[in-house]
């Protein structure tokens, strides 16, 4: 009887196969955990501090909902050093995934068509069915560049908006230039929306990163301090976008998430003069070793951002493989079915210690040297 209760869209998507990976790493008692999607380095210290003093000056109270001017505002003066674009907005939010749920809940409307990147993040699809919108898969396979004209193909008068990630999970593969300045001009001269997942912005190895919102006024941006500052617990983004569209996302987090943590924001203002230099190094680093271990063993597209690899499975789906890594030798990952409609990749997570990536590596050697 009580599921009778449950609304229709409970029912359009499972929990997330990343959670469940992750859920069973923590009964295995030595696993070598390339699963989760998490920085495995601290928040610096000088943000952990202004948290604290945050927390014991009594600031624990409700934020405003938009953000607390002492983020909010030294982030819009830095985006508006970046766009020239005097109607950019920004809100606060309760992490990226927090903006992309409010941003979504303010554009799609049942039956509106979403372009959607496959593969890409486990989220997106979810969203755009509890909003009652379609998503259209656009193929990246398999080299998982863009081609935008497939993606005006995609196109019809069902079209609200593309969602666009780079770098991107879970291939980390970092748009160039070109392509980015093809897909914005794309979506503005269609009259389509542009929302740009930004998370990964920091970690571009081989060059730099780029955002539609230098070629499309219209872009509405989602980015964080989770992956940067190694604070994903602390649920700390924003959204910055066209005034109209901010404000409504600003309207809907006063009767959803409320606020963003005020402590956290605080902290953030801090964070925001805090370089992370050191810490990209040493992850393009990882990247070079997970390639380099990987490359004659594996089809790998190599990597050029994030903190993800693809590779191809050499044998059977990637749910057989990944299932055989995790019951014969304790060796966390994510099937590519996860993330796309084919199951024939798995992510790596090599936001993890230098060890475990050696691990790693050996075992996925062997794995290939199996073929069986």
């Amino acid at each position: 009887m009580r599921e009778s209760w449950l609304a229709k869209r409970t029912q359009t998507f499972d929990a997330s196969g990343i959670r469940r990976v992750f859920e069973l790493g923590a009964r295995l008692e030595n696993p070598v955990n390339f699963s989760i999607g998490q920085p495995d380095f601290d928040v610096p210290q000088p943000v952990r501090r202004a948290a604290i003093e945050a927390i014991e000056s009594g600031k624990n109270r409700y934020a405003l909902s938009q953000g607390m001017p002492v983020l909010r505002e030294k982030l819009l003066e830095k985006i508006r050093q970046l766009y020239a674009d005097g109607d950019r907005d920004l809100i606060v939010t309760c992490g990226t995934s927090g903006g992309l749920v409010l941003a979504m809940m303010a554009l799609v409307e049942p039956g509106d068509e979403v372009i959607l990147f496959d593969p890409g993040f486990v989220m997106y699809p979810v969203l755009v069915r509890l909003f009652g919108g379609v998503e259209v898969y656009v193929d990246t396979y398999p080299n998982f560049r863009i081609d935008v004209g497939r993606v005006e193909a995609a196109l019809t008068p069902k079209t609200k908006l593309i969602l666009f990630n780079s770098p991107a999970n879970p291939t980390g593969m970092v748009a160039q230039a070109e392509e980015v300045q093809a897909i914005a001009e794309l979506a503005f001269r269609h009259h389509v929306a542009l929302i740009s997942d930004e998370i990964y912005s920091a970690f571009s190895y081989d060059f730099p990163f780029v955002s539609p919102a230098r070629f499309n006024p219209d872009t509405i941006v989602v980015d964080g301090f989770s992956k940067s500052h190694g604070m994903p617990g602390w649920r700390l983004g924003f959204a910055h976008g066209p005034r109209t569209i901010i404000q409504e996302m600003i309207k809907l987090q006063q009767y959803s998430f409320v606020c963003a943590p005020q402590p956290f924001q605080w902290a953030g203002a801090v964070a925001l003069d805090v370089p992370v230099d050191e810490h990209i190094d040493q992850y393009r680093r990882k990247r070079d070793k997970i390639v380099a271990g990987l490359r004659d063993h594996y089809e790998l597209v190599p990597p050029s951002g994030a903190f993800y690899a693809f590779p191809k499975v050499p044998f059977g789906t990637a749910t057989e493989f990944v299932e055989r890594a995790i019951q014969e030798f304790e060796l966390l990952m994510i099937p590519g079915s996860v993330f796309s409609q084919c199951d024939t990749h798995f992510r790596i997570s090599y936001a993890v210690d230098d060890a475990t990536i050696d691990r790693g590596i050996e075992i996925l050697q062997h794995l290939a040297r199996m073929k069986t």
